[in-house]
């Protein structure tokens, strides 16, 4: 998701597009914000660990 989010930036800011950007500063936040909770031991999804 922290790719995606972060293709979606670059893609977003070649292009001039504020909707790619938008979208791939919201996945970047959400997947950091998963990927902490999965690093801090909380269960993401069911499962104890998010890569």
């Amino acid at each position: 998701m922290i790719i995606l989010g972060v293709i979606l930036l670059i893609i977003g800011f070649v292009t001039g597009l504020s909707i790619l950007w938008t979208i791939g500063v919201i996945l970047v936040v959400v997947g950091l914000v998963l990927w902490l909770l999965g690093a801090l031991g909380h269960a993401v999804g069911g499962r104890n660990h998010y890569w």
